[in-house]
């Protein structure tokens, strides 16, 4: 069995669920080290396995005059880093077809981001790495939409596929959840991961006080939102955290404090510990159907 395969297996069979986690773009390599170490700390202290995220490049802002990223080869070397330094596999996004080949040199798992899902070329550029695909549903999308890009990257050949429920558009500057589709996207027949930090927030929602719009947000609300998601089942937590939320130069509002990783994880755990959400407890309701 390949790393690839093996890990995917790994993260299939974890209890009670995976945590994909970490600062939502590389601001600079001494802060992706630090997050990673006190990351990796946290988990392994409550026995969850972690896959580190943080992306190179930030591609979809809301403004041209946005923070980015340090861009694909500096940020690959980080993260590179990273996954020496600390044994840790490593998730990251790709926005093009031609980056998918270098990211999967490096990282685990590619990223496919919400807004992408559909684009058959990078679908199928990220499967053939043969490495694990974690598709973003688009926030425009129903849950069945992702059964489809699930199999444009089956059909290179790879089967090590993931599903992430990130919301769904809501009137103007919302998006809201829909505990339903983290049902509903099983049909994909793959792991479904609830992403309980972009989920909560309010895309060109936050207005600057020199002009302009930014991205808003719920970070109050990703606690309730990452019970409902645990509650129900899901394989997988996607969490974007920073040490310093406020300071954030790309999706402060919704990343969740590195102080209160620990405690939100141990309720979380204690939640799937009991849930009857899994499908080893599902209840048959056939008889109840009209």
């Amino acid at each position: 069995m390949d790393s690839s395969a093996a890990l995917y297996t790994q993260l299939k069979g974890a209890k009670p669920f995976f945590l994909i986690a970490g600062p939502n773009v590389i601001e600079s390599e001494e802060h992706i080290m630090k997050m990673a170490k006190h990351i990796k700390a946290i988990t392994t202290k409550l026995g969850v396995p972690l896959i580190f995220k943080s992306s190179f490049d930030k591609a979809n802002r809301t403004s041209s005059k946005s923070f980015r990223g340090p861009g694909m080869a500096e940020g690959l070397k980080i993260l590179e880093k990273v996954k020496v330094a600390y044994d840790l596999p490593i998730v990251t996004d790709v926005h093009e077809s031609e980056q998918c080949e270098a990211v999967g040199k490096v990282a685990d798992i590619i990223q496919i981001p919400a807004f992408l899902c559909r684009q058959t070329d990078l679908l199928v550029a990220a499967g053939k790495t043969g490495k694990i695909i974690n598709i973003k549903k688009g926030q425009f999308c129903a849950p069945t939409v992702m059964v489809n890009s699930a199999e444009k990257v089956r059909g290179t050949g790879n089967q090590n596929v993931m599903v992430c429920e990130r919301g769904t558009m809501f009137g103007y500057n919302d998006l809201i959840v829909d505990p339903r589709n983290l049902e509903w996207m099983r049909e994909a027949n793959c792991p479904v991961v609830a992403d309980i930090t972009h989920s909560l927030q309010q895309p060109a929602g936050k207005k600057l006080d020199g002009g302009g719009v930014a991205s808003g947000g719920f970070r109050e609300l990703i606690p309730c939102i990452a019970r409902t998601a645990v509650a129900v089942g899901v394989d997988g937590i996607f969490m974007e955290v920073h040490d310093d939320p406020l300071s954030a130069p790309c999706d402060g509002p919704t990343q969740w404090p590195l102080r209160h990783l620990e405690e939100l994880l141990e309720e979380l755990i204690a939640i799937a510990k009991v849930s009857k959400g899994k499908q080893q407890f599902a209840i048959d309701l056939t008889p109840f159907r009209d």
